[in-house]
């Protein structure tokens, strides 16, 4: 049996929980603040839920029960909207579209194999894709810009649903001199003694920090890690000996084309 849940309610839910302000809120929202405490007050009531607890007049913030339910909330009203806009493109006979990202961290390969995608149910589906760095591409699908997003060791997060899609082993660009050069398969071991040139952590912290934990877990301190934010900087650094340059497999493959 559903709920009787009307969607202004979920919309001023979640507006307040963003804004944990009364005032800020109902501005968001184009109502009175009065009005604004009606809408929390009817469904917190209606449902029998404490959603917020009040801190005075103007200020708020979430129960653990909130948390929960604006978490739910957020995917119910996304779904909605996606709702209507599939029944205007089936209605106007237009396309259906596909959002989807993709890091520029991604193997490649993984690119060309959603775009080879036909799905016999629906033969007008539209394959849109957005490159972006994996952070962006977790807020995206958060917000409802992305359908989906083929991202590089995904946060644990309540509000998006992960699954493994495929492994990719990381890549060292050395020198030529170096005693692992001639290795076909290295660890970060032969790594150990050596500077480290990497992607810097702004704008690819997944990478970055995946990096880390592993030299972590593996008892291995970097000496010194170079910043970089090409993979044609890194091979470039590397065959100057500054050190050695860990990488994604797109990003060598770039980086060797340069």
């Amino acid at each position: 049996m559903f709920s009787r849940v009307e969607v202004r309610h979920l919309q001023a839910v979640l507006v307040l929980a963003e804004e944990l302000n009364f005032t800020r809120a109902a501005d968001t929202l184009y109502i009175t603040q009065s009005a604004l405490s009606k809408q929390i007050n009817e469904i917190e009531k209606q449902h029998r839920l404490h959603l917020f607890a009040r801190k005075n007049k103007k200020n708020a913030e979430l129960t653990e029960v909130g948390h929960t339910f604006v978490e739910e909330a957020r995917s119910a009203l996304l779904h909605i909207d996606r709702a209507v806009q599939l029944g205007y493109a089936v209605r106007d006979g237009r396309d259906s579209v596909l959002t989807i990202g993709h890091s520029p961290d991604a193997d490649q390969s993984w690119v060309s194999a959603i775009l080879a995608i036909r799905l016999h149910l629906y033969p007008k589906l539209r394959i849109q894709l957005i490159s972006e760095f994996s952070s962006e591409l977790v807020r995206s699908v958060m917000s409802g810009e992305l359908n989906l997003a083929l991202v590089t060791a995904p946060p644990e997060n309540s509000q998006i649903t992960t699954a493994a899609f495929a492994q990719a082993p990381l890549y060292a660009a050395l020198p030529q001199t170096h005693a692992a050069a001639q290795k076909k398969d290295i660890t970060l071991q032969d790594l150990a003694k050596d500077d480290w040139i990497l992607f810097a952590r702004r704008p690819r912290p997944v990478v970055h920090d995946a990096i880390m934990e592993a030299a972590r877990r593996e008892g291995i301190a970097p000496k010194h890690a170079h910043d970089i934010h090409t993979a044609q900087q890194a091979v470039h650094l590397a065959s100057e000996h500054v050190g050695v340059a860990i990488l994604t497999k797109s990003a060598v493959a770039v980086g060797a084309q340069g």
